[in-house]
């Protein structure tokens, strides 16, 4: 168990965030939503080139109201969002996104559904920075594998195209989402460039993904935590979770958060409420003692 209270962590030489702002499901309220999340603090924005789910353009609104040009190339110390005027330089912001392969999306494509994958993630990238208005990712994640077992070819071609990408300086680090352990350790197996990030589902039923995270532990990989609220109403409304958010004058939701720090987790959070946000991002202040992280480590037993 680590002890979280530092609001970034260094991955593979890039200061990233520990606690993510997700824009899936906000649709046209994305870029108002994600104006509100940089205002509260977040300075880590999840989003995807899947207009099924995602509004990535909204995004692009969002960081184009909230950035200044970088005039020195150095962002200012303590930067802030104040209403109606930009406070933040591009490197505050860390920017991440995803290819989804053609069976994720609906007819709305950020690519030709009959090119061959490498070309169709080079196409998803491309509108990608166009959507966001930026000239780099921070961070880009396959959606999930092609498949629920194994790592296909088209998998082995998207990640080598993902290489790609990285060595020619337009992203940063490397992901996959919605991944199993399987799949995750053939992935490390067959990288050349180690994939910097895990993004999954978290259920508490699973052992908050125990098994992933086992393998990410093994192969230094971040997980990234989605859906800890949502997944998890059943254990959350445990007696022994308002216990302890009792115990340290917090909510149930500051509760979780704080336990996917200490276990070194990257939570996300979706919350449309700005109150919400602002809580989220009060949990810095306090830490779980061990036997209560064993409590929750628990619940889904």
């Amino acid at each position: 168990m680590t002890s979280s209270n530092g609001r970034t962590r260094t991955i593979q030489g890039v200061e990233v965030p520990t606690f993510l702002y997700g824009t899936a499901w906000k649709e046209e309220a994305t870029a108002g939503l994600v104006e509100r999340a940089l205002a509260a603090g977040f300075r880590g924005i999840d989003t995807a080139n899947q207009r099924r789910h995602y509004h990535e353009a909204g995004v692009g609104e969002a960081l184009a109201a909230a950035l200044r040009p970088d005039e020195d190339g150095a962002a200012p110390s303590g930067a802030t969002l104040s209403a109606g005027a930009g406070r933040l330089q591009r490197g505050d912001v860390f920017l991440q996104s995803k290819y989804t392969y053609v069976e994720g999306q609906d007819h709305r494509l950020p690519y030709d559904p009959a090119a061959d994958p490498p070309e169709q993630v080079r196409q998803s990238f491309s509108s990608s920075l166009e959507h966001l208005g930026v000239e780099r990712l921070d961070s880009y994640l396959i959606h999930g594998p092609q498949g629920r077992r194994g790592l296909s070819e088209a998998d082995h071609r998207v990640w080598r195209t993902f290489e790609q990408l990285h060595a020619e300086g337009h992203v940063r680090l490397l992901g996959i989402s919605n991944v199993s352990a399987e799949q995750l350790a053939a992935l490390c197996a067959f990288a050349e460039v180690p994939p910097a990030f895990v993004q999954n589902r978290c259920f508490a039923r699973t052992g908050w993904d125990r098994d992933v995270r086992d393998v990410c532990r093994r192969e230094g990989v971040a997980y990234q935590a989605f859906s800890l609220l949502t997944a998890n109403r059943a254990e959350l409304a445990r007696p022994e979770v308002g216990e302890i958010a009792a115990k340290y004058g917090v909510t149930v939701p500051q509760v979780i958060f704080r336990l996917a720090l200490q276990l070194d987790m990257i939570p996300l959070t979706g919350t449309t409420d700005q109150d919400h946000m602002r809580e989220d991002l009060e949990v810095y202040g306090f830490e779980l003692a061990e036997d209560e992280v064993e409590v929750l480590e628990g619940l889904g037993g």
